[in-house]
C-alpha cells in the first residue's frame, strides 16, 4: 500500500507536532513553520505529496499567499487551511486562490480532521487515477487519428495500386474475347473474365467500408417511395432462388422516406442475396415494410436455421463467415458489414430477430 506525504504548516511549533503524531503512523509527514520553509521544504522533495495542511496566520507569508505559490509546481496536491479567523472573506480568498480542499477552523477536533484527511488524499488519488485515464485516452484519440490517416492512405493505394492493373487486365481480356480464339483459349479467358470481376467486386466492396468509417461515403438523400426490389437481382442471385426452388413475394407500402435510393437498393439487394442463400429449399423469402412512428421499417424474412444470439453479436463485423472456411467459404464475410455502413451513414443500423421458422433482418429509415 502506498504510504502517501503530507506537509504540514504552521508558525507554532506546537501545532506542527500535534499533526505530525496524529497522521505519522498512516503518512509521511514533512514539517514547516513558514510559507518560505515549506516552499524550500517542497523543492526538495523527489517524490509527489498528498495534501498540504497549512495556518492562515503566520508571519510573512499568509496560508493562501503559500497554497497559491503551490499551483504550479504541486497542481495535483489537495489543499486544507487551517485558521483560528472565519471572517467570509478569508474563506473566499482561499477558495479562489488557494483551491483549498477544505477550510477548518482551530481548535480542530482530531474526528473531524482526520476524516478531512481521508476525505482529501481519497480526492488525490482518483485526482492521479482521473489525469492518467485522460492521458490514456488522449493517446488513444491520437492513435484513432493516425488509424484514420491510414484508412484514407489505405484507400488512395487501393485505388490506383489495384484497381488500375484490374482495369488493364479486363480491357485486355475483353480484346482477347473479341479475337479469334480456339474454344480452349475462349474458356481460359472466360475465367480469367470471372476472376477478375470477382476481385473488382472485393475492391469496390473493401472501398466502400472504408469510406463509410472515414466519413467519406457520399449520400444523396432525396424522398422517395420503394416500391420493389426483385427487378434489381443479379443473375446469381437469380440462379440461387431458382436452384433452390424459393419464392420472393413483396409487401411493400408506398411510404415515402429520406434515403440515398442507390445505397439502400444496395442494402436490400444484399440481405435478399442473404436471405436466399441461408433460406430452406421450397421456402418463401418475404420483403415487407411497415409503419412504426415515425419510421419506416425494411424486413427480409427467410424461413430456415435460426441464428444463435453469439452469431447475432457479430455477423455484422468485417470478415466474419459464418461457415467453414476449409470448404472453400466464398466472398470475405464483408456483405452485412457493407450494409450496416451504408445504413449507419444514414442514422440506422441492422437488427436481427428469430422467428418462428426463421430470421427477419430489419432497419428502420425516416419518413418524409
Amino acid at each position: 500500500m502506498t504510504k502517501h506525504t503530507i506537509l504540514c504548516v504552521d508558525d507554532e511549533i506546537d501545532n506542527v507536532d500535534a499533526l505530525e503524531r496524529l497522521f505519522r503512523k498512516r503518512f509521511t509527514v514533512l514539517k514547516a513553520t513558514s510559507g518560505k520553509q515549506a516552499l524550500a521544504l517542497l523543492d526538495e522533495h523527489p517524490g509527489p505529496v498528498a495534501l498540504i495542511i497549512t495556518d492562515q496566520r503566520m508571519p510573512e507569508m499568509t496560508g493562501v499567499e503559500f497554497l497559491e505559490k503551490t499551483l504550479n509546481s504541486h497542481p495535483d496536491t489537495t489543499r486544507i487551511l487551517l485558521t483560528g479567523y472565519t471572517d467570509l472573506e478569508s474563506v473566499i480568498t482561499a477558495v479562489n486562490k488557494g483551491q483549498i480542499f477544505r477550510y477548518l477552523t482551530k481548535p480542530w477536533d482530531p474526528v473531524d480532521l482526520a476524516n478531512t484527511v481521508d476525505h482529501a488524499i481519497e480526492r488525490f488519488v482518483l485526482g492521479k487515477e482521473l489525469k492518467q485515464k485522460n492521458a490514456e485516452l488522449a493517446k488513444a484519440l491520437e492513435e484513432l487519428k493516425s488509424l484514420d490517416v491510414a484508412k484514407s492512405n489505405f484507400m488512395i493505394l487501393i485505388n490506383h495500386e489495384l484497381k488500375t492493373p484490374l482495369t488493364s487486365i479486363l480491357s485486355f481480356a475483353a480484346l482477347l474475347a473479341e479475337s479469334n480464339l480456339a474454344d480452349e483459349d475462349k474458356l481460359m479467358v472466360q475465367r480469367i473474365n470471372k476472376s477478375a470481376d470477382r476481385l473488382k467486386t472485393l475492391v469496390d466492396d473493401v472501398l466502400l467500408i472504408v469510406r463509410a468509417e472515414t466519413n467519406q461515403l457520399k449520400i444523396d438523400k432525396q424522398s422517395t417511395a420503394f416500391v420493389r426490389f426483385d427487378d434489381g437481382l443479379s443473375k446469381d442471385v437469380q440462379d440461387l432462388v431458382h436452384k433452390k426452388s424459393q419464392k420472393i413475394t413483396s409487401q411493400l407500402l408506398p411510404v415515402h422516406v429520406e434515403a440515398d435510393v442507390r445505397l439502400i437498393k444496395q442494402v436490400m439487394l444484399r440481405l435478399i442475396h442473404n436471405a436466399a442463400k441461408f433460406g430452406a429449399e421450397g421456402s418463401d423469402i418475404l420483403v415487407a415494410t411497415e409503419q412504426h412512428g415515425n419510421s419506416l421499417r425494411f424486413m427480409v424474412t427467410n424461413q430456415g436455421p435460426q441464428l444463435p444470439t453469439s452469431v447475432m453479436e457479430k455477423i455484422a463485423k468485417p470478415f466474419y463467415i459464418d461457415e467453414d472456411v476449409m470448404y472453400h467459404s466464398t466472398g470475405l464475410g464483408l456483405g452485412l458489414t457493407i450494409c450496416q455502413s451504408i445504413l449507419k451513414a444514414h442514422g440506422s443500423q441492422i437488427q436481427f430477430k428469430n422467428t418462428g421458422d426463421g430470421v427477419m433482418v430489419y432497419f428502420d429509415l425516416p419518413t418524409t
